[in-house]
């Protein structure tokens, strides 16, 4: 009998390219990959763990997936991802509805474990952190075929204190140059216009594997693959972001001159105690270089409030910081203490209401910077990928500015159907604060 399966994908774009690949092997052993919960007899959800928000969305989620044991057809709950692995044991102590954990390093393991399943076991298998990237596995798409990620790296050697990834995700590993090219260009034959590259930290790519960084080599071999449009970089830390991949990022015409760079605080102290090895002075010459160099760069960049020790002029420091370098696109967390991090055990923890008001006070911030920069956007020209259609004659898109599920928007009116994954040349004719509003250009460019 072939079961049916429904895949819920939580947390990061990094679990998504999991949830993906456990599609295709599950495709390939012909399991029916369903998207309705309620009509599947298995459901799987691919967990975040990485902070108390994430865990919450978690557990939640797993209980309501529980329901359709009760009120559907799901016969199996399995729990996958960074939350099965990091509390396999109370997960199944604590909620009985759960049948089987698999762990973010044994992916391969999903149909073994169905099978145990099946034969009425409960069933773990974690463990598996640092295995290889499986090479083999072609991956099934679940969300919009034109958009895809592409994992060039898994693991982290980082060790932040505040980060319980490593534990979670193993050490740093890179893939192959040839093995990402090969998958880009499966997707791009799939549909494919818009390739982003993810990994814990996109700038060190290659150390590992090649002793030398090697993202500008692998952003030049994707730049010329024919039929793909955009090449998008995530998740680039600013300690080894070297003056090569700049000039990659401008030379190469089809990498998007945008750059998320996540540099969670500028006190040099804050900096110490995260155990971040940059400092303020680093990175204000990294952004300011990038700037000089790309006059059109989009820098996005994400900040943790509330860190252990933080004081008032720790804070202020980082406030008046980001409102001389006006970041075009900005995150703000607050810190999340997390068991098994040094920074768990660090003294003066700040209290939740502090950590939420300058959290708060930051986003302002950022609010009144992104609203200035969006007004000086309107008149002017950009190209912008189709991402759905919103009503009747206005659709939702994005320029290069933009990452899909992060960023702004561009809402556009037309008064002719579009196609949704299509790239129109747009003009703006008003904003938002983070989002902007315009409408296609004709053939003539009016």
């Amino acid at each position: 009998m072939n079961h049916s399966i429904s895949i819920i994908s939580l947390g990061c774009s990094k679990n998504l390219v999991d949830s993906e690949q456990m599609m295709g092997i599950l495709k390939e052993n012909n399991f029916i990959l369903s998207e309705n919960e309620e009509e599947a007899e298995i459901i799987i959800i691919n967990t975040c763990g990485f902070i108390d928000k994430a865990k919450e969305e978690s557990i939640n989620t797993i209980l309501e997936a529980a329901q359709y044991k009760e009120n559907g057809k799901c016969k199996m709950l399995i729990v996958a991802g960074c939350l099965g692995e990091r509390y396999r044991e109370e997960l199944m102590k604590e909620l009985p509805e759960v049948d089987g954990i698999l762990g973010t390093g044994n992916i391969n393991d999903i149909v073994a474990l169905i099978n145990e399943l099946l034969k009425g076991e409960k069933v773990i298998r974690v463990g598996e952190i640092d295995a290889d990237y499986d090479e083999s596995i072609r991956r099934i798409l679940n969300d919009k075929e034109f958009t895809s990620y592409i994992k060039i790296a898994e693991g982290c050697d980082n060790l932040c204190t505040y980060c319980i990834i490593p534990s979670l995700r193993g050490k740093y590993r890179s893939r192959k140059v040839e093995d990402i090219i090969r998958e880009a260009n499966q997707l791009v034959s799939n549909g494919t216009k818009e390739i982003i590259l993810i990994a814990q930290d996109t700038t060190k790519y290659g150390i590992d594997i090649y002793k030398e960084y090697k993202l500008p080599y692998l952003l030049e071999e994707l730049n010329k693959i024919e039929g793909l449009e955009w090449i998008r970089i995530l998740y680039l830390y600013p300690d080894t972001f070297q003056d090569e991949l700049i000039e990659s990022i401008k030379e190469n015409s089809k990498v998007a001159k945008y750059v998320d760079i996540p540099i969670q605080h500028i006190s040099n102290a804050v900096l110490k105690r995260m155990n971040r090895k940059t400092s303020k002075e680093s990175i204000t010459g990294l952004i300011n270089k990038l700037r000089m160099i790309i006059p059109d760069i989009t820098i996005r960049t994400t900040l943790i409030v509330g860190f252990p020790g933080e004081t008032e002029d720790e804070f202020m420091e980082l406030y008046e910081y980001v409102k001389e370098m006006k970041f075009d696109r900005l995150g703000v967390f607050t810190y999340s203490k997390e068991d098994g991090t040094p920074a768990s055990l660090l003294d003066n923890q700040i209290d939740e209401e502090t950590k939420v008001k300058r959290q708060d006070l930051l986003m302002e911030l950022q609010q009144q910077i992104s609203l200035e920069k969006n007004s000086f956007k309107i008149g002017s020209k950009y190209k912008v990928i189709i991402d759905e259609k919103a009503e009747d004659k206005v659709y939702i898109g994005r320029t290069y500015m933009d990452s899909p599920e992060i960023d702004g928007v561009v809402y556009i009116n037309s008064e002719d159907e579009l196609e949704v994954g299509s790239f129109k040349n747009i003009v703006i004719s008003d904003c938002l604060e983070y989002d902007l509003i315009g409408d296609v250009l004709n053939e003539s460019g009016k």
